[in-house]
């Protein structure tokens, strides 16, 4: 099992689909390391020499925010809004939904279970 970025990438897919197991790396991006290390799209992890799997290793390094940064620049940039006070930053703090969706109805899955108001029926 090849272990890139700190993720161990499942052996039996094809390189690009792979990849994609990084947070940070989508499709796109994983189509570009491989263009870059210049394998075969089709070829399988498996298939890939130790000197593949540390140029991939490599390129990843030296080009893409990955993992464990990514998730700490993206907290950051979350605790930023929250400490501005900004509309965005409030919406964050109260667990509401950041960009625009109504919660009148819906907004279950960012604000969870649904809490019965006592005393309301009759």
């Amino acid at each position: 099992m090849a272990r890139i970025a700190g993720v161990n990438i499942p052996t039996n897919k094809r390189v690009v689909i792979a990849l994609q197991y990084i947070h940070g790396i989508g499709p796109r991006k994983a189509q570009e390391i491989v263009e870059k290390v210049s394998i075969e799209p089709e070829r399988r992890v498996n298939q890939l020499t130790d000197a593949e799997v540390l140029q991939i290793r490599e390129t990843i390094d030296r080009d893409y925010l990955v993992e464990g940064d990514l998730r700490r620049e993206v907290s950051m940039n979350i605790k930023r809004l929250m400490d501005l006070g900004c509309y965005r930053g409030l919406r964050h703090r109260r667990n509401l939904p950041v960009r625009g969706q109504r919660t009148h109805t819906n907004a279950r899955t960012r604000k969870g279970k649904a809490k019965p108001i006592a005393g309301k029926k009759k």
